[in-house]
């Protein structure tokens, strides 16, 4: 059993005096009984997220900030087959103009239906092809570009961006540059689209662009692939920090309490923590007694520890 934990451990300030109030009697019987093995230290400002690196490393992936392939993954498991060539994820969004930024609003947000997810496909796909990318629809949210262009573009996760400033994440390299300019064109191609104007007319968000992530060549999977559970992801994105705790505690009561009674049985098991900059995962420690005490006397507290993530 290996259970991966996204957005553990948040990194505002609102955040962390959630953390600080909450209570995870399990998460912490668990960590007693286990002792840190691996660590993964990175800043808030790498391009993948501390989740999307500890993937890759239990798949045995080959890459770098930025560049694993999980367009390409995604679309082996939407039907398509990548095959040799290099993909990227496209995802509608929603960019909001603020007074000073530029931000991206969560996807989900938008509510795209199957219908109305092709029809603005449809409507940019030329904007794509005529530039030499192979355009595929995978879902409402999953779109697919495949081009050789794409095999080292460094871009940064969807995750990363989620109600920030998008000048901030994006690229600078002459690729970079092309999906720049076709983000510009898109905009266009859908500003007063017939769809988006009825979305707007009924008090919804228009779909306004696009994000590219997860570029990269498909890579054989050399492990396999961890449970990951993803119930802390949105409200963290959205900085729901009410609901984030309420989440953590249904994972406590829930997923981690299996794992504390598979620990205790004696099973195989790894405990993935992902924060915003760092990942750290814990196994087993030995059994004995003497080690059992040592561990728990000189283990970290949980606070110390998440808000180290």
């Amino acid at each position: 059993m290996h259970l991966l934990i996204p957005f553990a451990a948040p990194f505002s300030e609102a955040g962390r005096q959630r953390l600080s109030a909450l209570a995870l009697p399990n998460l912490k019987a668990l960590l007693g009984r286990m002792a840190e093995v691996e660590r993964d230290a990175g800043d808030e400002w790498s391009g993948s997220t501390p989740q999307e690196r500890a993937l890759a490393r239990a798949l045995g992936w080959r890459g770098g900030d930025g560049r694993w392939p999980w367009a390409a993954r995604l679309a082996r498991a939407d039907g398509i087959e990548p095959g040799k060539q290099a993909w990227g994820l496209l995802t509608p969004t929603h960019w909001h103009l603020g007074t000073e930024q530029v931000s991206l609003l969560d996807p989900a947000e938008l509510g795209l239906d199957e219908a109305a997810s092709r029809a603005l496909f449809d409507a940019v796909r030329g904007l794509f092809t005529s530039e030499g990318f192979a355009l595929h629809y995978g879902a409402p949210l999953r779109w697919y570009v495949a081009h050789d262009s794409l095999a080292s573009l460094a871009t940064a996760s969807l995750d990363r961006v989620i109600g920030r400033n998008v000048d901030a994440w994006l690229g600078k390299s002459p690729s970079a540059g092309l999906i720049r300019r076709l983000q510009s064109e898109v905009q266009m191609r859908l500003h007063g689209h017939p769809l988006n104007e009825a979305r707007v007319a009924a008090g919804r968000l228009p779909v306004n662009s696009f994000w590219l992530s997860g570029c990269g060549v498909a890579q054989e999977e050399a492990g396999p692939a961890p449970q990951v559970d993803e119930r802390l992801r949105a409200p963290a994105l959205n900085e729901d920090w009410a609901a984030w705790g309420q989440a953590w505690q249904a994972l406590d009561g829930g997923p981690l309490a299996q794992a504390l009674a598979a620990a205790r049985r004696g099973e195989t098991l790894r405990l993935t923590l992902c924060g915003e900059r760092a990942w750290a995962a814990f196994e087993p420690a030995p059994t004995g007694l003497l080690h059992r005490l040592r561990a728990r006397w000189a283990a970290p507290g949980i606070l110390p520890l998440l808000e180290a993530l």
